[in-house]
């Protein structure tokens, strides 16, 4: 990660301090943990870092450790399949929120590590002031991924639809859902994913409809024949 001069948080989001105590750092790659720790300091030097070198050692830890507050993990640790690992430390560690540090900058690993309930992708080659905006903005209880990857189609090929704008299948549920009034929540459990993953499908909408809302993308979604024949 490369030293930058300060800026915003990603997006303009404005996070409020909040600090964490304790913080996984799950890495491979000595010199990564150790780099990361340095900039987690900047948040708050007094932060205490505990860290793995494998799957296996940070479900360990995460089993013996019971007062973490934040994870940052490699998913390319050895000992486990990548998103079976990460699936596996996300459940032991219960609501500890678990962001992903991946040399990998594709859309279908970010989907993948989101449908296993991260709260955040970080690819290895962003800035380190960027990467900081990124973790304050996790602790403050947001998800944090990367603008350029925010252009990912999430749930199959895009499909022209009414009003020539392109939206895939899952997006269509996901739309169909909104202008039922459900919430990203409610929405998460009825198709079975990761309430992070509606998050992204809700953004991308949003993205696509030029609405700065849910409201306001279900009343253009409607006014474009969008949401003909769906159930209200």
């Amino acid at each position: 990660m490369s030293q930058g001069e300060g800026g915003p948080a990603p997006w303009g989001v404005q996070v409020p301090e909040s600090h964490p105590s304790k913080v996984l750092i799950a890495d491979d790659h000595a010199l990564f943990r150790k780099g990361l720790g340095s900039l987690l300091e900047i948040i708050d030097p007094d932060i205490k870092v505990v860290e793995a070198a494998s799957y296996p050692e940070a479900l360990r830890t995460a089993n013996e450790t019971d007062d973490l507050d934040l994870a940052l993990v490699d998913l390319g640790m050895p000992g486990m399949e990548r998103f079976a690992g990460l699936n596996a430390l996300i459940r032991s560690l219960g609501g500890v929120p678990v962001v992903v540090v991946s040399a990998a900058e594709t859309a279908e690993e970010m989907s993948l590590a989101m449908d296993c309930g991260a709260h955040g992708y970080i690819p290895k080659t962003l800035d380190s002031t960027v990467v900081v905006n990124a973790v304050r903005q996790v602790i403050a209880g947001e998800i944090y991924l990367p603008p350029t990857l925010l252009d990912w189609t999430p749930g199959g090929t895009k499909t022209e639809g009414p009003g020539g704008l392109h939206l895939t299948p899952r997006q269509r549920d996901v739309l169909n859902l909104m202008a039922g009034g459900k919430s990203n929540k409610e929405i998460a459990r009825i198709l079975g994913l990761a309430e992070g993953t509606i998050k992204l499908h809700v953004t991308g909408l949003l993205k696509v409809l030029d609405a700065s809302n849910r409201t306001q993308a279900v009343i253009k979604a409607a006014s474009l024949g969008l949401t003909q024949g769906l159930d209200h």
